[in-house]
């Protein structure tokens, strides 16, 4: 007999409209890495959250070491040894990096916080595993990669032994990826177990040992990772074959549409310049990507192109006229659509249906309002349009409360919502981040439509592989300069690599 360390048995949950977890049988051995692969909505998330006690399964059992339990919150499933990285991080954004670790598993003595202790526990944890962060960091103040380390520490501070990774890799680097994928089989020789959502099917084949697939609620099969191919996951994901390689004609570039010069926007904090006299163009019928490993000033510098923040110094420019002090509404009635790197907090009101939130950006036209009172019928046939031709899926449709649709699946509405805008330059931050295969491919392709329709964009991605695959033009950001322009057909990956880390620069660069 296997030895298994958790067994889901014929797990049911179902939803209002929708059976997320449709009698779903999943079982860990014991010190394996075991990826859980699927569409966005597929149950994954769903099934995760049942094994950490946030959901009660509506039928089935668990299993640790063989015996029956009932995980009825999160704080059994830890005395249990089960810890979980979410996908949207579950950090007290005004806590310290510290206090955040140790929430709920303070130490302390007559009364009074430990505080040393844990202080070098945790730093003892992190240099153990190359998970360098600052323990007085503020959370709101570090980037999603550095949050992202510290819910891989709380876990590692609680001892667990069951580890949940729910997309792990969705904010990452590639460089931390890899580290990211050496920690895990780390942990797995040291005998811990680990779950590990994923769509990305290169990181499976690097990490997993065996792999659950699930489509639409249900398990298609279980597989040994080492003798099954990327192209078999991909059609047992999505049941259909994939295109991983994105065609697109060669045009040749028209008019400039966004131009950004000498742009300079500085930390009110700490007073450092986070993005440094930048200068770039982006023109009608281009993609132009900013490549840049995080935390370089790539989100500075889209939030000051966007209106999120002010530039201190320089100009921006759409269409030749100046918007560098207009205010978001006016950017986006001058033709900017914007996906956003952080959709809870930019992209969406989570407490709205998604409805509400496809009109985000309009609601206030002739089209959907009149005399200040909105026409529901219409917000509902212009919602309904977009969840058909985008494929949004949510249990409820365009009533669905956004908060309880899966990420992949508000990623997917606030790409049809920025797009459907018709935008001159749309500017798209990780646009693809936490999606499977299929809305990868099919998001790149509506880019490429854009593109070719004359619209000019500019995505920053973190995906190296998206970053050679669809940009015309890739600028490297490096400590919030431009340190290079490069062409993707005569580029290589290495030499990409080198100018992100800072260890080549290219002169010329200033005039792109």
């Amino acid at each position: 007999m296997d030895d298994y360390v958790i067994e889901m048995l014929n797990i049911i949950k179902e939803f209002p409209g929708v059976i997320a977890n449709d009698d779903i049988t999943l079982q860990l051995k014991r010190g394996e890495i075991h990826a859980l692969l699927g569409e966005n909505g597929a149950g994954k998330s769903t099934l995760m959250s049942i094994l950490f006690g946030l959901y009660q399964p509506d039928k089935g059992i668990i299993k640790k070491d063989g015996k029956e339990v009932n995980i009825s919150d999160p704080n059994v499933a830890n005395a249990l040894g089960i810890g979980m990285v979410h996908q949207h991080f579950k950090l007290v954004h005004n806590f310290t990096v510290l206090q955040n670790i140790i929430l709920g598993v303070e130490t302390t003595k007559n009364g009074f916080l430990r505080m040393e202790e844990a202080r070098e526990k945790v730093i003892a944890l992190s240099e153990k595993y190359g998970l360098a962060v600052d323990p007085d960091a503020i959370v709101e103040d570090i980037t999603v990669g550095m949050q992202q380390r510290v819910e891989i520490l709380k876990m590692l501070y609680r001892e667990n032994e069951i580890l949940i990774f729910d997309e792990p890799t969705a904010v990452l680097t590639p460089q931390e990826i890899e580290e990211l994928i050496k920690i895990m089989k780390d942990l797995a020789k040291e005998g811990k177990s680990i779950l590990f959502i994923t769509h990305k099917l290169n990181e499976i084949k690097a990490v997993a040992d065996r792999c659950t697939v699930l489509r639409k609620g249900k398990r298609v099969a279980t597989i040994d990772v080492a003798s099954t191919s990327k192209e078999e996951m991909s059609e047992m994901m999505v049941g259909r074959k994939v295109e991983f390689a994105v065609e697109k004609a060669h045009i040749e570039p028209g008019e400039p549409v966004l131009e950004v010069r000498n742009l300079t926007v500085e930390d009110k904090q700490s007073g450092k310049k986070t993005v440094k006299d930048v200068s770039f163009t982006v023109r009608k019928g281009e993609i132009v990507c900013i490549a840049g490993i995080d935390g370089n000033g790539q989100s500075e510098l889209v939030y000051a192109i966007t209106g999120l923040l002010p530039a201190d110094d320089g100009q921006i420019f759409i269409n030749g006229m100046d918007v560098t002090n207009l205010s978001i509404r006016k950017r986006n009635a001058a033709g900017m659509s914007h996906i956003p790197e952080d959709r809870h907090k930019h992209g969406l009101v989570l407490d709205y249906t998604l409805e509400e939130n496809l009109v985000l950006k309009c609601y206030y036209t002739p089209i959907f309002q009149k005399n200040g009172f909105l026409k529901f019928q219409k917000i509902n046939e212009y919602a309904n349009c977009l969840i058909e031709k985008y494929d949004i899926r949510s249990g409820q449709g365009a009533k669905s409360i956004v908060r309880s649709m899966s990420g992949g699946n508000q990623q997917k509405a606030i790409v049809a919502r920025e797009i459907d805008l018709g935008p001159e330059i749309l500017i798209a931050v990780q646009p693809t981040r936490g999606l499977d295969v299929g809305a990868i491919e099919y998001i790149h392709k509506q880019l490429v439509v854009q593109r070719d329709a004359g619209k000019a964009i500019l995505l920053v991605s973190l995906e190296l592989e998206e970053v050679m695959n669809i940009s015309d033009r890739i600028l490297v950001i490096y400590e919030g300069e431009i340190v290079g322009e490069l062409d993707p057909k005569t580029t290589t990956l290495k030499e990409l690599g080198l100018y992100m880390a800072g260890g080549k620069r290219d002169e010329r660069s200033e005039a792109v």
